[in-house]
């Protein structure tokens, strides 16, 4: 991991901190900064480590939280949605050669995708609904209404993340890329 005391790294660090932060508010549910935060951190930090690392564990910050506060920051199918954060930011890193808002909607909707096929796949398993095929179809189906609101919340997180970096960039110059 390089520099954790840059501007930009330091920036980046506390934009990803505060959207994994705005889980505790409450907020209809699946609308949520998850999958923007992974994106986001692909899409600008420079070393791979940091961009898998930092929303990772803001992440898990955050569960923290929820788990102090609700009892429901840990949860049966919590190591599926982690291993979607670690791809999401991998999708990001693609987003990252070539930034504008297309790319970055494009990557914003194929993470709402894999999020929601990844974890739904995993609801299926450890909740042990009907194992066939028409339960597993059945599971997606059921999912289907908080899809809606994933695809929302990460155009919005993205949007919010992505934008404010970017009009951050224009008013201070140490945030660009050297």
């Amino acid at each position: 991991m390089k520099s954790i005391t840059t501007p930009r790294f330091l920036f980046l660090t506390m934009a990803i901190l505060i959207a994994a932060m705005s889980r505790l508010f409450p907020h209809i549910p699946n609308f949520t900064p998850i999958a923007a935060m992974a994106l986001f951190g692909g899409a600008h930090f420079k070393d791979k480590v940091s961009a898998v690392l930092i929303p990772l564990i803001a992440m898990f910050i955050s569960d923290c939280f929820i788990q102090l506060t609700t009892g429901t920051g840990f949860h049966i199918t919590m190591f599926p949605v982690y291993f979607s954060i670690t791809l999401i930011t991998f999708i990001g890193m693609y987003v990252k050669r070539n930034m504008n808002v297309q790319s970055v909607m494009i990557g914003s909707l194929v993470s709402s995708v894999l999020f929601f096929m990844i974890t739904n796949f995993a609801v299926w398993i450890a909740y042990n609904y009907d194992q066939g095929f028409n339960g597993l179809v059945s599971t997606y189906i059921m999912g289907i209404p908080f899809f809606a609101h994933t695809i929302a919340g990460d155009l919005f997180f993205n949007g919010i993340l992505f934008g404010s970096f970017y009009f951050a960039q224009k008013r201070i110059p140490a945030l660009i890329k050297a």
